[in-house]
């Protein structure tokens, strides 16, 4: 599994001009399945999003993480992110889990980080054509993997 993630003050998900999900300050969390992912690999992703350190504590370093802020996460789910782009000029997605287990894997994602963090999950639309704003602070962004 991977997720793309990125420190934000705001962000939101647009779908035919209507917001899907919106946050305040926290992480946007573009998220990818691959074929071999299961619910363990799942469940350590909401770790990693829930405690990874990305926020100043009081001396400006980065030592807190999003359940230490109390921010909010958007996650929104992007195929393209298992992109084979390796070698010719069109990316090949056969790193990226079928629709039908990637839309399980991300419910499952989402499922856990909403039990996990209740001061706020949104999400976008699995699928969907969508339109993603954000206000990325710092700029802070990284990329985990499972």
């Amino acid at each position: 599994m991977l997720a793309l993630i990125q420190r934000v003050s705001s962000a939101k998900v647009e779908v035919a001009g209507e917001v899907v999900g919106q946050i305040g300050a926290g992480l946007l969390a573009l998220v990818c399945a691959e074929p071999e992912d299961d619910a363990g690999k799942v469940e350590k992703m909401a770790e990693r999003l829930l405690g990874y350190r990305v926020f100043a504590d009081e001396a400006g370093r980065m030592n807190r993480a999003l359940r230490d802020t109390g921010g909010q996460l958007l996650l929104v789910s992007q195929f393209t992110l298992a992109a084979d782009t390796r070698s010719g000029l069109r990316p090949s997605f056969s790193r990226a889990a079928a629709p039908a287990l990637a839309e399980q894997l991300y419910q499952q994602l989402l499922d856990e980080c909403r039990k996990k963090h209740p001061p706020g999950v949104e999400m976008g639309r699995f699928g969907a054509h969508m339109q993603v704003s954000l206000v990325n602070d710092g700029p802070v962004t990284f990329l985990l993997q499972t």
